[in-house]
């Protein structure tokens, strides 16, 4: 599996670890940032909690992993990748 991600990724054995580590904690960042600015309103849990948290992580995602790529020495990759995905989502160049 790893050597297929970097065979598709074309990084090596080094770079495809900082890259997961990159994911592993910027995913984390982000769910912990979306907890905290809940917790700053008025909303206690329930659909609108949840529904709520699922915006915010997908809408920070991108933010916090491209920041601790700069971290990792990472960014370009991120970049690349964060801009393929947005291309996708909203319709770009195909």
């Amino acid at each position: 599996m790893f050597q297929r991600l970097r065979q598709k990724w074309g990084v090596s054995g080094l770079d495809l670890a900082l890259i997961l580590i990159t994911f592993a904690i910027g995913g984390s960042l982000c769910g912990y940032l979306a907890k905290v600015l809940l917790k700053g309103t008025p909303l206690e849990g329930g659909v609108l909690w949840v529904i709520m948290y699922i915006l915010l992580v997908t809408a920070l995602w991108p933010v916090c992993v491209v920041f601790i790529s700069i971290f990792t020495g990472q960014y370009t990759f991120f970049k690349k990748y964060v801009g393929k995905m947005a291309s996708r989502i909203f319709g770009g160049n195909k």
